[in-house]
């Protein structure tokens, strides 16, 4: 008996004239797929190489960069095939395993912006307690904990989706995220729980932090005028990325939790920006406006 009769394909939606205009659009998201790889991987290059930059805050930046290359590592490679191909289908479980890697690193991120967040908190409201209390262990324990949560938090959700009966074999989109919970016979209530649970634990509470954080500091530089400049500097393109990022996170969540039919280029231009506005945006904010490492990439290109 063959096995792949027990593979289940799925059609993806989403695509625009993508017969007509195949090779343009390959060449297009080759090209910003190249450019994702190689400009996180310049300042990853950069964090790595000089000594100066080895503190917290840059090696979270780094680790930041890296989920930024892995979450495009496993979007664009299918979707460069798609744009090649007469139809666009993807097996039920490779499915589940983009939506896996998809979330795990965005939930890492929340977690990576949150510990930037208290790495910050700490130097700036704490400095004399700095090099006790962010030591190189919490830093490693840290970066850990970024990584491991969100995978174990997410294997649950792909557990619970492999046992599901599929009834829909067409998904809207051109990525598997949370709309393969619409390919299900019968949506699931404990899913729809434990999936609730996730968003508040890995995205709402960092959110939170996040901002707890910052209050604190923004309060402590209104009364400390000569800090306002070293806060300002270093907080500002976390900021930036933080509500960005959110952005486009809450209307992923929101596309399967809202019983709305979305316009299918609606679909499309938020999908893209999730695939080409994010991971093109953290190397842009960092390399610009952190100082340290704009010194390094200008002494790098000129």
């Amino acid at each position: 008996m063959d096995n792949r009769l027990n593979v289940t394909y799925i059609t993806f939606d989403g695509h625009v004239e993508v017969h007509k205009y195949r090779y343009l659009y390959f060449v297009i998201m080759f090209t910003v797929y190249i450019l994702i790889i190689s400009s996180n991987l310049t300042i990853v290059y950069i964090i790595v190489i000089h000594k100066s930059l080895h503190e917290p805050m840059y090696i979270f930046i780094a680790a930041l960069l890296i989920n930024s290359v892995l979450f495009s590592t496993a979007i664009y490679p299918k979707l460069l095939i798609d744009f090649l191909s007469e139809k666009q289908i993807i097996s039920y479980s490779a499915c589940l395993f983009q939506w896996f890697t998809y979330y795990s690193l965005i939930c890492s991120d929340f977690f990576l912006l949150s510990a930037m967040a208290y790495d910050r908190y700490v130097s700036i409201c704490n400095p004399l307690q700095y090099q006790t209390i962010m030591r190189k262990t919490t830093v490693c324990i840290l970066l850990i904990s970024a990584w491991i949560l969100p995978a174990c938090q997410d294997s649950v959700m792909i557990i619970l989706s492999a046992k599901k009966k599929i009834c829909n074999f067409h998904l809207k989109g051109i990525l598997c995220n949370s709309t393969v919970h619409e390919l299900h016979c019968v949506r699931s209530r404990m899913l729809n729980i434990y999936g609730l649970f996730v968003f508040v634990s890995a995205g709402l509470l960092p959110v939170l932090f996040i901002l707890f954080t910052y209050t604190r500091i923004l309060v402590i530089t209104y009364r400390c005028q000569g800090v306002r400049r070293k806060a300002a500097q270093t907080c500002l393109p976390h900021l930036l990325v933080l509500i960005s990022f959110s952005c486009l996170i809450a209307y992923d969540v929101l596309l399967a939790r809202l019983e709305f039919d979305f316009p299918k280029t609606l679909r499309l231009i938020m999908a893209l920006q999730v695939v080409i506005y994010h991971p093109l945006l953290n190397p842009v904010i960092y390399g610009l406006k952190m100082r340290g490492i704009y010194v390094h990439l200008k002494r790098l290109f000129c």
